[in-house]
């Protein structure tokens, strides 16, 4: 059976605390990285952890990952979105992998923060998944041995200023503004026979109430298992690192066709570039100043529940 966990700030002092119908069982020991917290508390002896309780809304939420960790990202990697993206998810060859900031990370109702010379601010919602171990060799990771790779998942919204990310082919740089990473509010810690549910859990993003992405994870092109096979062939891992596997369809950036994209190719780079952003500029579904932005994910028996972010999109202060 899953379970939920909270980063909480209570009277000044940062702890963790196991959730359930709104109130919250602190556990004992203090644990200042996830790493920490994951390596002292197996899953199996929270599931009897006993004592006083606080209201949840007495907190305030902290990241549950924290920013020492790993924060690694899978980009194109849902059908539909690839599709929208002109792209064809039945020939993909390679996973697409990157990195943003660990100083992005947020909590989970924090503010997100539009850049001044950013205009495209877009949404990405994504199932986050928190390692268990450090992986430090090429290992051979399966769905029959993932619960010993994988601790649990938390919500990921992958903020992203297309205006940076794709005219300067700047990943890195255009996903990792401060603020840019909230992470939460839960992390749900996971047993073996809950890691079948990932592939069920239903994603779904608004913008000022109204859906923008909703689908579920089984249209994942490169699953958790072989991803984590192909990141320990590169680099090493440690637990408490976050993993973000992608994003669905539904988002604000919008690609041109491939037949557009042949005839870009043979414009100057400058012309190339001046059309795509004209294109943006024509989506309202950018993010503005004073939008409220919510991303919930749920599995199907509803036995997990990542709660839900709120953010609300804020001018950069002068």
């Amino acid at each position: 059976m899953a379970l939920h966990v909270l980063h909480y700030l209570h009277h000044g002092r940062a702890q963790w605390g196991v959730v359930a119908n709104g109130t919250i069982t602190p556990i004992p020991g203090e644990f200042k990285t996830t790493a920490e917290f994951i390596e002292a508390n197996p899953v199996e002896r929270l599931f009897v952890l006993s004592g006083p309780t606080i209201p949840e809304s007495e907190v305030q939420w902290l990241s549950p990952v924290t920013a020492n960790q790993q924060f690694i990202c899978q980009g194109a990697n849902y059908r539909q979105h690839m599709i929208e993206s002109g792209m064809d998810p039945d020939v993909k060859k390679f996973n697409m992998i990157f990195t943003k900031a660990t100083s992005c990370i947020v909590p989970a109702d924090s503010p997100v923060v539009k850049p001044n010379e950013v205009q495209f601010l877009d949404y990405e919602i994504e199932l986050g998944l928190v390692l268990k171990r450090d992986v430090t060799s090429r290992e051979i990771v399966t769905d029959d041995n993932l619960h010993d790779y994988i601790a649990g998942a938390v919500i990921v919204n992958d903020y992203s200023a297309r205006d940076i990310q794709i005219p300067q082919m700047q990943f890195y740089k255009g996903k990792s503004y401060r603020t840019f990473g909230p992470v939460g509010p839960y992390l749900c810690l996971l047993a073996k026979q809950d890691i079948p549910k990932l592939k069920e859990l239903v994603l779904t993003l608004t913008v000022n109430g109204t859906v923008r992405q909703n689908d579920s994870t089984a249209g994942l092109v490169y699953g958790p298992a072989e991803t984590l096979t192909e990141i320990s062939a590169i680099h090493d891992l440690r637990a408490g690192d976050l993993l973000a596997t992608g994003t669905p369809s539904g988002c604000a950036l919008s690609i041109p066709s491939p037949e557009k994209m042949r005839a870009a190719a043979q414009l100057p780079e400058a012309e190339k570039w001046r059309l795509f952003l004209k294109m943006q500029e024509e989506r309202p579904q950018y993010l503005r100043v004073g939008d409220v932005v919510e991303a919930n994910i749920v599995s199907n028996d509803r036995s997990i529940d990542l709660g839900v972010q709120h953010n609300v999109v804020m001018e950069q202060a002068a």
